[in-house]
């Protein structure tokens, strides 16, 4: 398991409430859309990451997480297993708190790396499964 129970109740509830989603477009049939969709229903805040840059559940998208003018506490990826290392290691360069692989995304030198960056991070679960959970 990347990332105990108490881990990831840090990360939704103390770590902030600005969340990028990498790999969020406006496709409803992507898992992502979905989540984004319950993440902005306990209160956080969505951005949008994805190369269309598009405008998703009212929030401006962004190409990649340098684009992003703003903070942001939380970037939960939605990418493949290959493609998910260099975006914790943008995340770590962002200033973000935490990093969030979803399900079916795991990459174990980046959790090291991040981890010793001293980011809070999980792998291989789903914030949309877990944030009711604490309700």
């Amino acid at each position: 398991m990347y990332g105990d129970d108490a881990t990831v109740r840090k990360i939704l509830t103390e770590s902030g409430d600005t969340w990028a989603v990498v790999g969020l477009s406006s496709n409803r049939q992507r898992a992502a859309y979905g989540v984004a969709q319950v993440l902005q229903r306990f209160g956080k805040r969505v951005v949008p990451v994805h190369p269309k840059a598009e405008t998703v559940h009212g929030e401006q998208g962004y190409a990649s997480l340098a684009d992003i003018p703003f903070d942001v506490d939380v970037v939960d990826v939605f990418v493949n297993s290959d493609l998910a290392g260099a975006v914790a290691d943008e995340a770590v360069a962002k200033g973000a708190r935490a990093v969030w692989f979803q399900l079916g995304v795991v990459d174990e030198e980046a959790y090291a790396r991040t981890r010793a960056a001293g980011v809070d991070m999980v792998m291989d679960r789903c914030p949309a499964i877990e944030i009711p959970r604490l309700a």
